[in-house]
C-alpha cells in the first residue's frame, strides 16, 4: 500500500521480556511498535497496561492503568513517560460526565486520579484506554488502517477486510465520550479483538503484553497483505504527470528554494527547514492528483496538527525548470495560502477559540523536486515532514481502493484550535536565545572551533560545522549529535581557499537547514620564521587561508543573509596579532590584520541590511587548538626563548591579568556578538586575550 508490500516483523524476544515487570514490558512493547513509522508517526498513537501495585498509603492492592503521557513518543519513551492513574477512581469519573460539552472539563479531573504523585501528565486519550475492558490495549496510527479510516467506504472496508475481529466506529475527537464509545463497542461485541476509528487509527486490545503486540502487527499486516493485492497492477493517484530530476539537480533546486522561502515565512519567528526527495513524496508531487488530494487536506489528527490542514503546492514544471520563476511568484503564491488560512480560520472560530497561529504553510510540494517543511526546529520541521509522508501513504492506498476524504474543516479546526491543545503549547518552554538559527562554523573541528560550536548549539542553534581535517570533522560531529541530537549538527569538509567548494558548503547548508545566520569564520593557520626566510609559499597559505578564505566565506554568507533578508551575523576570529606585531610572525601577523580590516568593511556594507560583523581577537590559546599541535608552538617557543613546555605558562605570566585564555572564553565571545544582546554593535573588536596592551585598539 505504500510502495511496500514488506510485512512487519515480530522483533517480540522472549528471553528479554522474562525479565520483565508489567510495567516493563509495556515500556518494551511500546519502544518495539514505535521504532517502525508505518506502525505509527512520532508522537502518535498510545499504550496502556492496568496492573496491581501497592498503594503508597493504606499499602493495599490496587489496580493502577499505566498509559503513555501527553506529549509523549512510543518509539522513544522511558518508564517515567507513563502516565499512572488509579482505575477506581478513573471509573468514578463516569458518574460526573454530562455529555460532549463536558469534554475539556472531564480532562482536568483527570489529575485527580494520579498514582503515587506521578507527574507525567495524563493525555486526552487516557479514558479510550481505560474504559477498554482488557489489561493491554494498543492505539496505533498505521498508514495502511488510516488508508482504510480514511476511504469514504470505510465501515465497509473493514468489515471486507477484517470481517467481525475488528469493528469500526464513525468518527469522534478523542476526548471521554470515545472511551464511552468503545467500552460500549467491546462490550456489545464480546469476540472482537479492536476496532478502527474513521479518520483516525486502530485500537486492538489483550489481557497479555507479548499478545497484544503480536496481535497489534497481525492486524497491521493483514492491511498491508490485503492493500498489496487490491492495488497490484492499478495506477496510484491518476498517474504520473511530471518526471523527477536528477537527485543532484533537486538537491541544487531545493538549496536555492529554501532560503527564499525561509526568509518569507520567517519574519516573525525563525524557521528552520527539511528537504525530502524519497519515492513515495516524488511519486506524489509527480502524479497528475496532486493538486486536488492536496487540496482535500490531512486525516489523521495527527497529521494536520503538524502538518497543518493542507500544504502549499508550488508551480514548478521539471520538464522546463525555471527556478527564478518559482522565486518571482512565491509572494503571491505564500499571499493566497495565508488568506485561505486566515478564510478557515474565520469561517471555523468559536467564541472562546485563541488567536489565530501562525497562517504560514509548514509543507511546500515541488513537482519533480520533492518535499520542503518548516518549523520553527530542525525536529519538529523533519517530523512534519514524516507525517506528510504518513499523509501521502493513506492518501495513496485510500484514493486506490476507494475515495479519499479529508477530515471536515471544522472538525480539523475543533482539533486545531482545541483549548487543550493551545493549554499545551503555553505549557512549552520558552525558546533560547537561539533558536530557529543556524550557524555556519569554519574550523570547526578545532578547539575554538568546537567549543563555539558547542556555546551555540546549547543555546538553541543548529550549526554546521566546516573543516578540511574530514577525520577530525567527523569525531567532533558524531560527539556533537550525541550531547545534542542528530538534528542539531551537519558536518562538510571545506578548504576555505577554494571558491566552488565554500558555494557548495553553503549550498548543503541550505539544504540540510533551509539557510544559515551566524558565519563563524574561524579556519586557521600560523606560520613563524625571520622576514629573510619566510617563503613565498608559506606566504601565499597564510593570506589563502586567513583572508582569502575569509573573503569566500564572508561573501556567500552576505549573498545569502540578502536573499533571506533576515539580517544576518558574521563573526571573525581573528587575533592580537592583527593588532600587534610580533617578531618572526610577519605573514601570520599581516593576514590577521587584513582580517580584521575586511570585517569593519563589511560591517560597513552590511548595515542597511540588518547584517552585523564583528570580530573577536584571541590570543595564545593553546588548549585543543590544531595550531599550537604543531611546528608553531616549536617556533613561539624558540622566539621566546623557552623550553615548549614553558609556553603556556609563560603566556599566562605575560598577561596583565595573569590568566590563560581557554577555547571556551573566546566561545562565549563569539555567543555574545552572535545573539541578540550585541544587536547594537557592527565593526567592533573584542580582544580576549587577559590583558595585553599592544593590542589595545586605539
Amino acid at each position: 500500500m505504500s510502495g511496500q508490500t514488506r510485512l512487519l516483523e515480530n522483533r517480540w524476544d522472549d528471553s528479554y521480556a522474562a525479565k520483565l515487570d508489567e510495567p516493563g514490558k509495556l515500556l518494551y512493547r511500546s519502544n518495539l511498535l514505535g521504532a517502525d513509522k508505518r506502525i505509527t508517526n512520532y508522537g502518535g498513537g498510545n499504550t496502556s497496561a492496568k496492573v496491581m501495585e501497592t498503594d503508597p498509603l493504606s499499602g493495599e492492592k490496587v489496580r493502577v492503568m499505566w498509559v503513555k503521557g501527553s506529549g509523549g513518543d512510543v518509539g522513544t519513551i522511558k518508564l517515567d513517560g507513563f502516565a499512572t492513574l488509579y482505575m477506581d477512581k478513573l471509573e468514578a469519573l463516569k458518574g460526573l460526565y454530562k455529555g460532549v460539552e463536558d469534554e475539556d472539563r472531564m480532562v482536568g479531573f483527570l489529575p485527580h486520579c494520579t498514582f503515587n504523585l506521578n507527574p507525567r501528565a495524563a493525555s486526552i486519550d487516557t479514558p479510550l484506554h481505560g474504559f477498554v475492558p482488557y489489561t493491554h490495549v494498543d492505539h496505533m496510527h498505521p498508514d495502511a488502517i488510516i488508508a482504510i479510516a480514511a476511504s469514504k467506504n470505510s465501515k465497509e472496508l473493514t468489515k471486507q477486510i477484517f470481517g467481525d475481529e475488528i469493528g469500526w466506529l464513525p468518527w469522534r475527537r478523542p476526548g471521554f465520550q470515545l472511551g464511552l464509545d468503545l467500552e460500549a463497542f467491546v462490550k456489545a461485541n464480546p469476540n472482537a479483538r479492536g476496532v478502527v476509528l474513521e479518520s483516525h487509527g486502530l485500537f486492538t486490545w489483550a489481557n497479555d503484553a507479548k499478545a497484544c503486540y503480536e496481535l497489534t502487527l497481525q492486524i497491521i499486516n493483514k492491511a498491508i497483505d490485503w492493500f498489496a493485492g487490491a492495488t497490484e497492477g492499478k495506477t496510484t493517484f491518476g498517474g504520473a504527470a511530471a518526471n523527477s530530476l536528477p537527485a543532484a539537480e533537486r538537491r541544487a533546486i531545493a538549496a536555492r528554494l529554501m532560503p527564499e522561502i525561509r526568509g518569507r515565512i520567517g519574519k516573525v519567528e525563525r524557521k528552520l527547514g527539511h528537504f525530502d526527495d524519497q519515492d513515495a513524496v516524488l511519486e506524489f508531487v509527480n502524479s497528475k492528483n496532486l493538486k486536488p488530494l492536496g487540496a482535500l487536506g490531512t486525516s489523521c489528527p495527527d497529521h494536520f496538527l503538524r502538518t497543518k490542514i493542507r500544504p502549499l503546492i508550488l508551480h514548478f514544471d521539471p520538464g522546463k525548470p525555471d527556478v527564478d520563476a518559482v522565486i518571482a511568484a512565491l509572494d503571491e503564491a505564500l499571499e493566497e495560502y495565508r488568506a485561505d488560512y486566515t478564510r478557515y480560520y474565520e469561517t471555523c472560530k468559536h467564541d472562546d477559540s485563541p488567536k489565530m497561529r501562525d497562517p504560514n504553510p509548514v509543507i511546500f510540494l515541488v513537482p519533480g523536486v520533492g518535499m520542503l517543511s518548516f518549523a520553527r526546529d530542525k525536529a519538529t520541521a523533519r517530523i512534519a515532514g514524516e507525517f506528510y509522508v504518513n499523509a501521502i501513504n493513506v492518501m495513496r492506498g485510500a484514493s486506490t481502493v476507494s475515495e479519499y476524504q479529508g477530515l471536515p474543516e471544522q472538525e480539523a479546526f475543533d482539533i486545531e484550535y482545541w483549548l487543550l491543545e493551545e493549554a499545551k503549547l503555553r505549557r512549552m518552554p520558552k525558546p533560547k536565545s537561539l533558536a530557529g538559527q543556524v550557524a555556519f562554523v569554519t574550523g570547526g573541528a578545532g578547539g575554538i572551533g568546537r567549543a563555539t560550536a558547542a556555546r551555540l548549539m546549547g543555546e538553541g542553534a543548529c550549526v554546521v560545522l566546516a573543516d578540511i581535517d574530514g577525520g577530525a570533522l567527523e569525531e567532533t560531529r558524531a560527539d556533537f549529535e550525541e550531547s545534542f541530537g542528530k538534528d542539531g549538527v551537519r558536518g562538510v569538509i571545506l578548504d576555505v581557499t577554494k571558491e566552488d567548494a565554500v558555494l557548495a558548503a553553503f549550498a548543503e547548508a541550505c539544504v540540510e537547514f533551509g539557510g544559515v545566520d551566524i558565519l563563524v569564520s574561524n579556519a586557521g593557520i600560523a606560520s613563524s620564521a625571520p622576514v629573510e626566510e619566510t617563503t613565498l609559499a608559506m606566504w601565499n597559505k597564510n593570506i589563502d587561508i586567513l583572508t582569502t578564505g575569509y573573503f569566500l566565506v564572508s561573501r556567500e554568507a552576505f549573498r545569502l543573509f540578502r536573499r533571506q533578508k533576515l539580517g544576518g551575523n558574521v563573526v571573525f576570529v581573528a587575533s592580537k596579532n592583527g593588532l600587534a606585531s610580533s617578531p618572526n610572525a610577519s605573514a601570520y601577523c599581516t593576514a590577521k590584520a587584513a582580517e580584521i580590516h575586511l570585517a569593519r568593511c563589511l560591517a560597513l556594507e552590511g548595515a542597511e541590511a540588518g547584517i552585523r560583523v564583528n570580530t573577536v581577537n584571541p590570543d595564545a590559546v593553546l588548549r585543543g587548538s590544531k595550531i599550537w599541535s604543531g611546528e608553531w608552538r616549536e617556533q613561539r617557543a624558540a622566539s621566546s626563548k623557552i623550553e615548549v613546555s614553558d609556553l603556556e605558562e609563560h603566556y599566562r605570566k605575560r598577561s596583565m591579568l595573569k590568566l590563560n585564555v581557554f577555547p571556551e572564553d573566546i566561545a562565549e565571545a563569539i555567543y555574545f556578538l552572535a545573539s541578540d544582546a550585541s544587536s547594537k554593535s557592527t565593526g567592533n573588536i573584542i580582544n580576549v586575550d587577559a590583558g595585553n596592551a599592544q593590542s589595545f585598539t586605539r
